[in-house]
C-alpha cells in the first residue's frame, strides 16, 4: 500500500536529506564551519592547501603533512596534452558565455583523458586521487580559457607558488605581491563550502548514481552557472558603479526598493544576521583602503538604514558577494573572472561532498507529486 507523500516546502528549504561530517551553516547565528573548525578562523590562520587537506582527510595537517600535500597538489596543476590542445577551440566557442561554460566541456575532456572511472567501480583511494587531480587542474583551465579569450597565451602553472598566488600568476602573467595573494587566499578559503546549496546537492545527486568525478563536478558547475545561484560579485560592483557618488546613494537605493527591485550584494536565503564572510572580507578590503572601499562601506551603511526604514522587521545585510567584488577588484581580477574564481575554490567543497556521498551505495531518488489531469483518459484518435 502506497503512503501519501509528505508536504514539503518549495525548493526543499530546511529539509534534511542526509547526514554530513563536512560542515554546516548556522544562519541564525551568522556562523558556518568546515568539519570541526570555524571557517572564518581558518581564513585567518591556515593556507588554502591546509583547508583542502582538512576537507579531504578530516583534520588539519601538521607541518610535514602540510608541506607534502602542498607539493603534491602543485604537481597536479599541468593539463594533459589532449586538454591543453583543445582549449583554444573551447575558448573560441565560449567567447560570449565565458570560462565557466568552457570549464564544463574541459572537465569532461579532462576526466576522459585522465581515465576517470565511475566512483561506484573504484575504491576510496582512487576516488580521492581523481578528486585531487580535478581540483588542481581547474584553475589552470579557467585562467587559460580567460587568457585565450583575451587573445593572450595561457601561462603555465608554477610548482613553487601556493594555490592562490599561482592562480593570480596564471591569470595575469605576473607574480602577485604578498598582500594581494593573501587577500585572494582568504576569499578562496571562505568559499570552499557552504552547506547544501544547489550545486553541492547536484554534485551529490550525480555521485549517488556512481558516475565519475568529472561528471559530478561538471554537473555542479552547471548548477553554479544559473543566475539564481552563481553569485554576483561583479553585479554588486556594477551597483556601486551605477550609484556613482555618495550624494546619489539615498535616491538610487530608495528608487530600487520602492520599485521592488533586488539590491545586488544584499540578503541571503540562509543568514538572518550578517554574513560572516562579508564581515571578514570587509576587514580585508579596509586593510587596503582607498576610495572604492570607503564608498562601499558608505553604501552598505545607507542601504541597511534605508531597508530598515522601508522594510521594518526584515533585516537585510551584505552577503559574500558585496565585499568579494571589492576585494577582487582591488587585487586586479577582471570582473568576468569573479564567479570562475569562486568556482575554483568551491571545487574542493564539491569534491569532498562527492567523496562522502560515494561511501553511500543508495541512489538519491526522490518522488514528485503528480498534479496534472487525472489518468487514465482515453487516447483520442487522429
Amino acid at each position: 500500500m502506497e503512503t501519501a507523500p509528505l508536504d514539503v516546502p518549495r525548493g526543499l528549504a530546511g529539509v534534511f536529506v542526509t547526514d554530513t561530517a563536512l560542515g554546516d551553516v548556522r544562519g541564525r547565528e551568522g556562523f558556518y564551519h568546515y568539519r570541526q573548525y570555524s571557517a572564518i578562523e581558518l581564513t585567518e590562520n591556515r593556507s588554502f592547501e591546509d583547508v583542502w587537506y582538512l576537507m579531504v582527510h578530516g583534520d588539519l595537517p601538521d607541518r610535514a603533512a602540510s608541506d607534502g600535500f602542498t607539493a603534491r597538489t602543485a604537481g597536479l596543476r599541468r593539463l594533459p596534452a589532449e586538454v591543453r590542445e583543445a582549449l583554444p577551440s573551447i575558448a573560441r566557442a565560449c567567447v560570449l558565455s565565458g570560462p565557466l561554460a568552457g570549464l564544463r566541456t574541459a572537465l569532461s575532456l579532462f576526466g576522459a583523458s585522465a581515465g576517470f572511472r565511475p566512483v561506484y567501480d573504484i575504491d576510496a583511494d582512487r576516488r580521492r586521487e581523481d578528486a585531487l587531480a580535478a581540483c588542481a587542474a581547474v584553475p589552470t583551465v579557467l585562467t587559460a580559457l580567460h587568457r585565450l579569450g583575451q587573445g593572450l597565451e595561457p601561462v603555465e602553472p608554477r610548482d613553487d607558488l601556493p594555490f592562490a598566488a599561482n592562480y593570480l600568476y596564471m591569470l595575469t602573467g605576473e607574480e602577485p605581491d604578498a598582500d594581494r595573494a593573501a587577500a585572494v587566499e582568504r576569499y578562496l578559503v571562505s568559499t570552499i563550502d557552504h552547506g547544501f546549496n544547489a550545486s553541492t546537492f547536484t554534485a551529490r545527486v550525480i555521485a549517488s548514481t556512481g558516475a565519475d568525478i568529472a561528471a559530478c563536478l561538471g554537473g555542479a558547475v552547471g548548477a553554479l552557472s544559473g543566475p539564481l545561484h552563481g553569485g554576483a560579485p561583479s553585479r554588486a560592483l556594477d551597483t556601486l558603479d551605477a550609484i556613482g557618488t555618495p550624494e546619489r546613494i539615498d535616491s538610487w537605493i530608495r528608487g530600487r526598493v520602492v520599485a521592488g527591485e533586488r539590491i545586488m550584494g544584499f540578503g541571503h536565503p540562509v543568514y538572518r544576521t550578517e554574513d560572516p564572510r562579508s564581515r571578514m572580507l570587509r576587514s580585508v578590503a579596509q586593510s587596503f583602503g582607498g576610495p572604492l572601499v570607503d564608498f562601499a562601506v558608505e553604501v552598505e551603511r545607507q542601504v541597511e538604514a534605508i531597508l530598515a526604514e522601508l522594510k521594518p522587521g526584515r533585516e537585510l545585510h551584505t552577503n559574500v558577494e558585496f565585499y568579494a567584488g571589492v576585494v577582487m577588484e582591488l587585487c586586479g581580477l577582471p570582473r568576468e573572472m569573479f564567479t570562475p574564481t569562486f568556482c575554483a575554490a568551491r571545487m574542493v567543497g564539491w569534491s569532498a561532498n562527492i567523496l562522502e556521498q560515494a561511501e553511500d551505495s543508495k541512489i538519491i531518488r526522490p518522488a514528485a507529486r503528480y498534479a496534472g489531469p487525472p489518468p487514465p483518459q482515453p487516447v483520442p484518435a487522429l
